[in-house]
C-alpha cells in the first residue's frame, strides 16, 4: 500500500509539472540573490558545527506562490533558500518553507496570504537540529509597506531595497531562537517557471535536516515535479534547438 501511495504521487506531480511547464508545486517565483548570516543568539550550543559557528554564506532565493492562483488572489507563499558552501565547498543546504501562522497549531499548517511580509513560514513538519526534532521558521521584518507574492511586485519592491528575514528553530517550551538572519538581494534572470531544483533531502547537513515524517511521500513529490519539467524542457528543446 505505501509503495502504492509513493509511486501515484511522484506520477502525480510528475504530471503536473509537464503540464504547467514549471514546477507542480509553486510554479512561478522569483529568484533572487541572497546572504545568509549564521548568528550566536546566546541561547546555548544547538550540538550542530554549522549553527555553532556564526559566519556569513552566499545564498540563492526562490520567492514564489504555492498553487499558481491569479495575482488577485491570497496563495500558500513558498521561501526556498539555497546556502551555497554549508556543509563543504560544493556541498549546499537547502531549505523550504511555506506562509504559516505563528501560534503551536497553526505554525504546522499552511496558511494563504498575499503579504510577503505578512506573517512567518514554516516548515511544517520538524527538523532534526541536534539530539532534539523542531520546528523551523522565518520572520520577514516588517520594515515597509506590504509586498504583493507576485514576481511583478517582488521586483519592485526588492528594487527599493533588500528583504531582511529572521531564522528561527521552535523550542521545548514553544518560543523561538534566531539561528541566522537571510538577506535576499537583486533578482537573478532566470524565468519564473523554473527553479534551481531545491532538494532538503540531496541537500542536508550532519545533525541538521528534515525529520521522517512524510520523507518517502515528499521525495516522491520532488521527483515527480522535477522529471515532468525537465522532460517538458528536453522536448521544447527538441522542437526548437534555437
Amino acid at each position: 500500500m505505501a509503495g502504492r501511495l509513493v509511486g501515484a504521487v511522484e506520477a502525480g506531480f510528475r504530471r503536473l509539472a509537464r503540464l504547467r511547464r514549471a514546477p507542480a508545486l509553486h510554479p512561478t517565483g522569483l529568484t533572487c540573490t541572497a546572504e545568509l548570516e549564521v548568528v550566536d543568539d546566546g541561547g546555548g550550543s544547538w550540538g550542530v558545527p554549522w549553527l555553532d559557528t556564526p559566519g556569513r554564506y552566499t545564498a540563492v532565493v526562490r520567492l514564489s506562490r504555492g498553487a499558481g492562483l491569479p495575482a488577485r488572489l491570497p496563495d500558500a507563499l513558498g521561501l526556498a533558500v539555497r546556502v551555497e558552501d554549508a556543509a563543504a565547498p560544493g556541498r549546499p543546504l537547502d531549505l523550504l518553507l511555506t506562509s504559516s501562522g505563528s501560534g503551536r497549531t497553526v505554525r504546522r499548517l499552511p496558511l494563504p496570504r498575499a503579504d510577503v511580509l505578512g506573517g512567518p513560514y514554516s516548515t511544517l513538519l520538524k527538523y532534526r537540529v541536534g539530539a532534539r526534532h523542531r520546528l523551523l521558521a522565518a520572520f520577514p521584518r516588517r520594515d515597509r509597506a506590504p509586498v504583493h507574492g507576485d514576481p511583478a511586485s517582488l521586483r519592485r519592491a526588492l528594487a527599493d531595497g533588500r528583504l531582511v528575514v529572521d531564522l528561527r528553530a521552535g523550542t521545548v517550551g514553544g518560543t523561538w531562537r534566531t539561528f541566522a538572519v537571510l538577506t535576499v538581494g537583486a533578482p537573478l534572470p532566470v524565468p519564473r517557471e523554473e527553479s534551481v531544483d531545491f532538494d532538503i533531502y540531496g541537500h542536508r547537513l550532519p545533525e541538521f535536516g528534515p525529520g521522517s515524517a512524510l520523507a518517502a511521500v515528499r521525495r516522491a513529490a520532488y521527483r515527480g515535479s522535477r522529471a515532468g519539467r525537465h522532460r517538458t524542457r528536453s522536448r521544447g528543446h527538441d522542437r526548437d534547438p534555437v
